[in-house]
């Protein structure tokens, strides 16, 4: 009742030259519940405007014109003030949200109930949860960025590394990467048919490619040709054929996925080294009996 009353005040006291069918910006009406019983309440002046002397109305219509046009920028720079601030604050709330939330993945799985256990965990409102437009996507995306995060970490410190060949190297790195995953293992198949819906399998395709480009540049990798997507081609089939065992591996500690990945690193240079003998082979004969069949050998074992 208060509000309508006030707004039909400044309707009626509004400036000649504004079109009442358009939409105002109200200011916060602040109203007090406290009555004093020895004060008489107001009546507001709904008095036509034009009743009153010219003097006093081009007086007050300026005053309240400019009163007016001061009072909404100041009220529109504090609310501009108060939300840009709140943005990072609340991509940190996010941040605090997922990270609580991957200890109770183990109970709870890659789910919204994880999710909120993590908020509650961190003390904030489980409400956070509808901010994530794809929910359990958004917490596996998380972990996966966060491991990522920490095998640069790793890669950049490069002590593990010293002394080992490339094939040594690529199994370190994709073993410290697949142990990450060790803890959550129960509930990865959730992870991956997750990552596999239509949806979410630009960002999954994204993160892999980029966990591998980074072992590579790790292991000391410069090829800038098409040597550079058969290698990413090649390591990236590892990786997930490593995953998938480790999934059904019940031996100690995953002894058994280890000797899988060495073996598959192993095979995959062995396949490298063979290729390379076999153009050497092809440029040895093509010395001999001319560059045709030199030409032919090489296609042989490039396709």
């Amino acid at each position: 009742m208060y509000r309508t009353a006030a707004k039909r005040v400044l309707l009626l006291r509004a400036p000649s030259g504004i079109n009442n069918n358009a939409r105002i910006r109200f200011p916060p009406l602040r109203f007090s519940t406290s009555v004093n019983p020895n004060q008489p309440p107001e009546t507001p002046n709904f008095s036509d405007p034009a009743s009153s002397s010219s003097t006093s109305s081009s007086t007050s219509t300026s005053s309240s014109s400019s009163n007016w046009s001061a009072s909404s920028m100041a009220y529109e720079a504090r609310g501009q003030e108060n939300q840009r601030p709140r943005v990072v604050e609340y991509e940190d709330e996010q941040a605090r949200v997922l990270r609580a939330s991957l200890p109770h993945v183990v109970r709870l799985g890659w789910s919204e109930a994880a999710m909120m256990a993590g908020a509650r965990t961190v003390g904030v409102s489980p409400s956070i949860i509808g901010s994530f437009p794809r929910k359990e996507a958004a917490l596996v995306e998380f972990f996966m960025d966060e491991c990522l995060q920490r095998l640069i970490d790793r890669t950049d410190s490069g002590e593990d590394l010293k002394g080992m060949i490339p094939s040594e190297r690529i199994s370190k790195l994709v073993r410290f990467r697949l142990e990450m995953q060790a803890p959550y293992i129960s509930k990865w198949p959730q992870a991956l048919s997750i990552q596999a819906q239509p949806m979410n399998v630009p960002t999954s395709f994204k993160q892999r490619a980029m966990l591998v480009d980074e072992i590579w540049h790790a292991v000391g990798d410069g090829a800038s040709d098409i040597d550079w997507y058969v290698k990413r081609t090649v390591l990236g089939g590892i990786y997930s054929t490593t995953e998938i065992y480790m999934l059904t591996d019940s031996s100690t500690d995953f002894c058994d996925t280890w000797s899988f990945l060495d073996n598959r690193v192993r095979d995959a240079f062995d396949l490298k080294k063979t290729i390379q003998e076999a153009t050497y082979l092809a440029e040895a004969v093509g010395a001999g009996m001319g560059s045709s069949l030199q030409g032919f050998v090489k296609k042989v074992f490039q396709g």
